[in-house]
Parts: structure tokens; C-alpha cells; sequence
């Protein structure tokens, strides 16, 4: 860490948890790339209590590289220059942080009390009474304004004694302000009451290091985290009593009677932190995210529009097109246009693409649009940035992820597009809908206005999101939403058995018959202890004929154990990536990171244009003592965008050689080869194999046991979700 030492010259943006983007002018500092910039100015960003213009600071931080804003100081830590001679001093008084108290004043205060002006003031205010011709108001302000500017100071050393770190600390002060040390000491758990992005696990560490006392803000506050922990964890967007009071006393070590407990539960109920409907608790924000999805859904199917005649339109693109759609597809394609919700539904080779590609051309052609006005009225989104990557190849039309259209700040973690400012868009596509969570649902539908027109498509058979929900599910099943299903399996022959091998396994009509080799279909049998060293023979041969890391994509349905992700992952970059004189790498715990390495995204990182799902691979790696942030970096190669990666950004990725079937959600790849054995026991059912296998577009290899396939086949009994939003669309008029 470094730091530079300077003058504040102004804020070029802040917000109320005082995180700023600001221009400092350099005087001094330690870090040779910031030599440039001494008696220049430089832009910073960081967390404060408050800063003063014209004040001198100490910011300790690093350099960065931001692939929007260009060269910069990340501030860490920062400490105000207190002002020690008399021009200074003078300066500070006659700030704009002292209201009325002009340079008059100031020098008079300066010379009467000499430069240790400040420490008097605060050590004894009176002395201020000795200054000739200062008021007793104007005394009173800069009593009270030295008095504020060290309150800062000493709350932010209090909370950093008692455990919060420095950006923590400057989150709950600039929250609190003056009321931070006795809104902590009379509860800390108010905390969590706020927007901060603080966790229940970080203020209940501090607060057992304060006091062994379990309270009742305590127990309450744990009632929320463990409901919140129980719905990420499990995707139920409701929880009964007897899971949620496990929880708690597990993990408070304590046994609490049902009447306490109870008791806690009104409470919070009545705070409204928590709803209960009969025997359901629900998560306040997920209560509100499946009531608004329901009745904002419900209303645009029971508001009926005026639409366009469109069967000459679409018999216009048939000729255009030379192709014919059947009468499905012809459904799918009309009624998405005349019904104001619509969900579009079929497993692969069934033409889902197609019908998109229709619907998009069908509105321009029928509202007669140009370019400009057709990129304004329709958006095309999708979960993931490569499902949306698919979208607009498939349709000449720019996709977006979800994240993207809707502008969503990783600042504040906020959403630009929202209730308060909506898209003007009239026609919405998701594609891959069975990934989308309740959450981001309802903010997609909180930033549309009610002129709209949404159509969702996705697989019913699909692995449901990672997040809170079973969306497409309950849409579905409601019976409430104009639904089409695509059942006729267009890439249907010798050469394409993939989606039939894909509509038997979901149909449980898969015989040993069908196990035969097909040219798009191979199943290699052996024993769990030979799936490694015959995964290993398969991928010497794939590079003998030209392995492309885009087009194949090795998965598995679990990490731990011999054939794990993790340690395949090991064995695999040793055969795709050896490690070379010419290649540089990096240790990350026991992973070692190497130039050329095939890496996988785990998260959304939209400013850098990667998302979660992504796959690229390490075009080079700075070390520590050449690198710029005097850090070791990685810079990974997605299709030409290259992200370079800090070792707090290391997390974000991993060795992608075999991903899960999970982070294969949302993609496709030309081969697939999906590994089975009776060691992924409890991760062998259904849905979960049905969605590794219709990743696959041209070529499928399936290595492993037959007894695993068989047991994932007929294995339906993956943990059903307790939701409610399908209740919900049904009971409202």
C-alpha cells in the first residue's frame, strides 16, 4: 500500500454512505508512479466521513487502471493534515467549513492565540474570549464546527477498536453521524436495520467481543439471518417454523421455548422485517418481490390491447425468409404479439431461436420501424452474457444481459433503470428463463412501464436459478399466462440425436437401444476409477485433432473427490497447459495459475463487460515486482476484452478445463463431454443431467458409469422449492 499526500481540491460525485470520486492536488508520496503527478492533480475514490476543500490529506491506497475512468487512487485509508503554520491555519479558519467567519477573524484568532490555535479551542473553549472583536455567536460556531471535525476522528477510532474495519467504520459513521457510538452501544444490531453492506455475521462477532450477553436484539437479528441464509441457500422463497428456530439455536447454542420464540417472531412481524401468511414465513423483500411479479403480471394479461393485423406481415416474412412455419410456430409467433404476456417453452432442437428471430422481425415489419426506432421499442435479454452473445447472433439484433439493461451500479450494488426511472421499451424477450430468480424478476419488471409486451422463453426442464425461486415453473403451472410449448424436434436424424437423447431422458423413454453410438452421440463405459485416466486419453486426442477451448467444455456435477472438479481441473491443465520456461504463473493457494490456462467467471462484473459463465483464457500474468499495483495480476482474454485481475479478484475465477453442469447454464457448446459416476451420488437426478446434455449442440460424450445414467434418469426427486408465487397469480382477479 502506498500513499499520496495533497491538497482536496472538490468532489466530482458523491453519495449519502460517503463514498466519493474526487480530485486531489499532489504535493507528495511514495509511489513511483504517482512521480508524474506531484504539483498535478489526480482523481481518487473512496469512502469518507467528510472532507473539506482546500484541506491537506494523506490517502494510503493504490494506483489502479479503471477501464472507464483511466488512471486513478483507490483510498484505503486516509488521515486529515492538520494545519500547523500560520497561513494554514488562517486558511482552515476562513474555510467554507466555518460559516461567517471570514480571514479578518481568522488572522486575529491566529495571532492572539498563536499556532496552536486549534488544540486551545478544543482543550478549553473560552480562550476564545480573549480574541478582540469576536462575537459570542461567531465563538460558539467555531467551537462547534472543531468540536463535529474531531467527532469524526475519535468515532471511527472507537469503531475500529471494537473491531469494524476502516471502510466499515466510515459506512456506519457516515450513517449515523454524531449518534454512531450510542446507537452501537445501545444496540449494535441496528446495523443491519439500514442499507449498509454490513453482514450479520461481521456485527455479531463484534458483539460477543463486546459482551457474552445473548439479548434479544441478538436472537432477533439472527432469526433474519437465518431466514436470509435459508432462502439463498435452499431457493425457497418461504420457510416454515421448526427449520427457522433450528437454525437459531444452532447457531446460538442455545434451546429457546416456542413462547419466546414466538414472541420474537411478533416482533419482528410487527417490524416488518418478516410476513407470515398461515403457516409460511416469508423474508420481507422476497414477500414483496413475489407479490409484485404476480399482480404486475397478472394485470398485463388481464389488460387487453389493441393489436395489429399480422397475418399478412408474417406470410410476407415466409416468402422473404423462404420457410415455412408450422402451426405452432405460427401460435408462437402471433400470439406473442397479440397476448401481452406469453411464455414460449421447449427443450433443444425445437426452434425457440427461430420463433425470437420471427417475433422481432414480425413487430418491426408490422409497426414499420426503422433501425433507430426498433433498437428503442424492443430489447432482447438474457441471465447470462453468453445466452445474450446467442441472442443476437441468432437474431441480427443487440442483446443484452438483464444486469446491463437494467444499469446496475456494483457500487451500491443499486439498479439505475427502475421504479423512479423506467425504459421506455414496448417489447421484451428473456431468453433462458429458468435461470432468472424472483429478486431479478421484479426489478426487471419495477424499470418497465406498463406499455409493454413480455415474452419469456425457456426450458421447463431446465435446473431453476441459483437464486430464490422456480419462476418459469410457476408461470407455467399457474395456467395463468398465454403458454406455447415447441414439442417437434426439428434437428431430428442420424446427425442430430442430441435433442432426441435430451426429449427421451425428460420423457422416461430412454432404453439401452438408444445408447448406441450416433454420429453426434457416444457413451464411453467404464468403471469410476478409470473415468480420470480415460478423460486424459480422450483430451491428448482432442488436441491432436486441434482442441478448440471455445467450442469443447468438459463438466462434471460435483467438485470434491478423485473425479471432482477440483482435482480434474489439476490433471487436465498438465495435458492442455503444460507448465513451460516460457509461460509464466502464479501460485493462489493450491492452485497455480499459468499463462494459457482455460479460466471460468463466477461472477457478473459488468463494468468490465464479464459475466458469471463466461470462459477465456490467461493471455499473460504480471508478478508482483514488475506489476503496476505492486501486486501479482492476471489478465484473462474473453473473446478479445481482456480483465486484468487484482488478488482480491481472484475469487472471481477459476480453471474452467471442466466446469459444473450448474455454470454451464445459459451456455452452449459444440462438444460436451459430461462425466457420470456413482461417487456424485447426491448429485445425480434428472433435471441437473438433462441440463448438462442439452449444452451440447453438435457432439456428446458421455464418460462413466452406466449405472449412474440410469440413476440420475430415473431419480425426479431433486428438492422441490417452496414458492408461492404460483398461488399468488391464481388467487388474484
Amino acid at each position: 500500500m502506498h500513499y499520496i499526500k495533497g491538497i482536496y481540491k472538490k468532489a466530482i460525485f458523491s453519495n449519502e454512505n460517503g463514498f466519493v470520486i474526487g480530485i486531489m492536488k499532489v504535493e507528495d508520496t511514495d509511489d513511483s508512479e504517482m512521480y508524474l503527478y506531484l504539483n498535478k492533480t489526480i482523481t481518487f475514490t473512496g469512502t469518507f466521513a467528510n472532507l473539506i476543500e482546500n484541506d491537506r490529506y494523506i490517502l494510503h491506497g493504490k494506483t489502479v487502471i479503471h477501464p472507464k475512468y483511466g488512471f486513478q487512487f483507490n483510498v484505503d485509508s486516509y488521515e486529515r493534515v492538520k494545519p500547523e503554520d500560520r497561513e494554514s491555519i488562517i486558511a482552515f479558519l476562513s474555510s467554507d467549513l466555518f460559516k461567517t467567519i471570514g480571514v479578518s477573524i481568522a488572522t486575529s484568532i491566529v495571532d492572539k492565540l498563536g499556532v496552536n490555535a486549534l488544540d486551545k479551542i478544543l482543550e478549553e473553549p473560552s480562550v476564545l474570549d480573549d480574541v478582540p472583536k469576536l462575537s459570542h455567536k461567531k465563538a460558539k460556531i467555531i467551537i462547534e464546527t472543531l468540536n463535529k471535525y474531531e467527532e469524526s476522528h475519535k468515532t471511527i477510532v472507537y469503531l475500529n477498536e471494537i473491531g469494524f474495519n476502516l471502510n466499515d467504520a466510515l459506512l456506519i459513521y457516515n450513517k449515523f453521524k454524531g449518534d454512531t457510538i450510542s446507537k452501537i452501544e445501545s444496540n449494535i444490531y441496528s446495523v443491519l436495520d439500514t442499507d449498509l453492506p454490513i453482514s450479520f455475521l461481521t456485527i455479531d462477532r463484534i458483539s460477543q467481543n463486546m459482551t457474552d450477553e445473548i439479548s434479544i436484539d441478538r436472537i432477533k437479528a439472527c432469526i433474519v439471518y437465518s431466514m436470509e441464509y435459508l432462502t439463498n441457500t435452499s431457493g425457497d422463497t418461504y420457510l416454515f417454523y421448526d427449520e427457522i428456530k433450528k437454525m437459531v439455536e444452532n447457531y446460538l447454542n442455545i434451546k429457546i421455548e416456542d413462547i419466546d420464540f414466538n414472541n420474537y417472531i411478533d416482533e419482528l412481524r410487527y417490524e416488518n422485517k418478516i410476513i407470515k401468511e398461515d403457516d409460511k414465513y416469508f423474508i420481507k423483500e422476497i414477500f414483496d418481490c413475489e407479490n409484485n411479479v404476480a399482480n404486475k403480471l397478472k394485470y398485463l394479461v388481464n389488460n387487453k390491447s389493441n393489436n395489429l393485423e399480422l397475418e399478412p406481415y408474417l406470410e410476407q416474412l415466409e416468402l422473404e425468409g423462404n420457410v415455412k412455419y408450422n402451426d405452432v410456430q405460427k401460435k408462437a409467433i402471433l400470439s406473442s404479439l397479440t397476448n401481452n404476456v406469453t411464455i414460449i417453452t421447449g427443450g433443444p432442437g425445437t426452434g425457440k431461436t427461430t420463433i425470437i428471430k420471427a417475433i422481432v422481425d414480425l413487430y418491426i415489419a408490422a409497426n414499420k420501424l426503422s433501425t433507430e426506432e426498433a433498437i428503442k421499442r424492443i430489447a432482447l435479454l438474457a441471465p447470462t452474457g453468453r445466452a445474450s452473445k446467442r441472442m443476437s447472433e441468432a437474431t441480427n439484433f443487440n442483446a443484452s444481459t438483464i444486469h446491463r439493461f437494467l444499469k446496475w451500479n456494483k457500487e451500491t450494488n443499486s439498479f439505475m433503470v427502475n421504479e423512479f426511472n423506467k425504459d421506455l421499451s414496448e417489447l421484451i424477450i428473456i431468453d433462458e428463463m429458468s435461470m432468472i430468480d424472483i429478486v431479478l424478476l421484479n426489478k426487471l419488471l419495477e424499470g418497465l412501464t406498463m406499455n409493454i409486451k413480455l415474452v419469456f422463453v425457456g426450458d421447463y426442464n431446465q435446473l431453476p436459478s441459483v437464486g430464490a425461486g422456480q419462476v418459469l415453473k410457476d408461470l407455467i403451472d399457474s395456467d395463468v399466462i398465454n403458454k406455447i410449448e415447441l414439442k417437434y424436434l426439428y434437428r431430428q436424424s442420424e446427425e442430430s440425436f442430441i435433442p432426441t437423447f435430451a426429449s427421451l431422458i425428460k420423457d422416461n423413454e430412454l432404453t439401452d437401444d438408444n445408447l448406441m453410438d450416433k454420429s453426434d452421440f457416444t457413451f464411453l463405459k467404464c468403471n469410476k476409477d478409470l473415468i480420470v485416466k480415460n478423460l486424459k486419453q480422450i483430451c491428448n486426442l482432442m488436441i491432436e485433432k486441434n482442441y478448440d477451448y471455445k467450442k469443447v467444455q468438459i463438466m462434471a456435477p460435483m467438485y470434491a473427490g478423485v473425479n471432482g472438479i477440483d482435482n480434474i481441473n489439476k490433471e487436465l491443465q498438465d495435458i492442455f497447459n503444460p507448465k513451460t520456461e516460457f509461460k509464466r504463473e502464479i501460485k493462489v493457494g493450491d492452485v497455480i495459475y499459468r499463462e494459457n490456462d482455460k479460466i471460468l467467471q463466477l461472477s457478473n462484473m459488468p463494468d468490465e463487460n464479464v459475466y458469471n459463465g463466461d470462459v477465456g483464457t490467461i493471455k499473460y500474468i504480471k508478478e508482483s515486482s514488475v506489476s503496476k499495483s505492486h501486486k501479482n495480476e492476471i489478465y484473462v482474454d474473453f473473446d478479445g476484452n481482456i480483465v486484468r485481475y487484482l488478488p482480491s479478484d481472484f475469487n472471481k475465477i477459476k480453471h474452467g478445463y471442466i466446469i459444473s453442469i450448474h455454470k454451464s447454464q445459459g451456455s452452449e457448446f459444440d462438444t460436451v463431454i459430461l462425466l457420470l459416476s456413482t461417487s456424485y451420488f447426491r448429485m445425480l437426478y434428472k433435471k441437473l443431467l438433462y441440463t448438462g446434455i442439452t449444452r451440447a449442440k453438435r457432439k456428446l460424450i458421455l464418460l462413466g458409469e452406466p449405472n449412474a445414467l440410469k440413476y440420475a434418469i430415473t431419480n425426479d426427486n431433486e428438492k422441490m422449492r417452496k414458492t408461492s408465487l404460483k398461488d399468488k397469480l391464481i388467487s388474484i382477479d
